[in-house]
């Protein structure tokens, strides 16, 4: 049976609730046996959608929030803007976030996000963004978009365990 056509539009506020629970059973999957486990089954969707209608409703300011729909429902999240290093702008673009609900992955859903925003970023020269140094199936995924790391390693703490970050880059526009 062939998938419904995906359509990637912008997030509304009515829905916070299920980006957040994209997100939070997105961590919960892809982080499990990479972070404590008491830390993943402490992440709540309700705290977490609450934050993100707070932040909604003061606006994203250059923050793009994108959700992909199939069939009416929002199965992926993604956002992406300016690239955050300390309150330097660096001129580069960052992914910040991208989850798909765990029951729809690998079915080109995070694909379709990732193109829809690099397609949105053509005046930056580059894409950044952070990936779990263990989640090798993440890697192996922006890989194939042809990011690379880039040799940059930032610390992550979850519940005092070191889970660390490494960088990856895209160069954007014509190649």
């Amino acid at each position: 049976m062939d998938e419904p056509r995906t359509h990637i539009r912008p997030m509304t506020r009515a829905d916070c609730d299920r980006v957040s629970e994209i997100r939070i059973r997105g961590w919960q999957h892809a982080y499990r046996g990479l972070m404590p486990q008491p830390y993943l089954d402490g992440l709540s969707v309700t705290a977490d959608a609450e934050r993100r209608r707070a932040r909604f409703g003061r606006g994203g300011g250059p923050v793009v929030n994108l959700v992909a729909e199939q069939g009416g429902r929002v199965l992926g999240w993604a956002a992406h803007g300016p690239y955050r290093d300390g309150g330097t702008d660096t001129g580069d673009a960052e992914l910040y976030a991208l989850y798909v609900d765990p029951a729809h992955l690998g079915r080109g859903i995070g694909r379709e996000l990732l193109t829809a925003s690099v397609e949105r970023c053509p005046a930056y020269p580059r894409m950044l963004l952070w990936v779990l140094k263990d989640n090798v199936s993440a890697r192996r995924f922006y890989e194939r978009a042809g990011f690379r790391a880039d040799g940059a390693e930032e610390p992550f703490e979850a519940d005092g365990v070191p889970v660390p970050e490494v960088r990856y880059a895209r160069v954007l526009g014509p190649v």
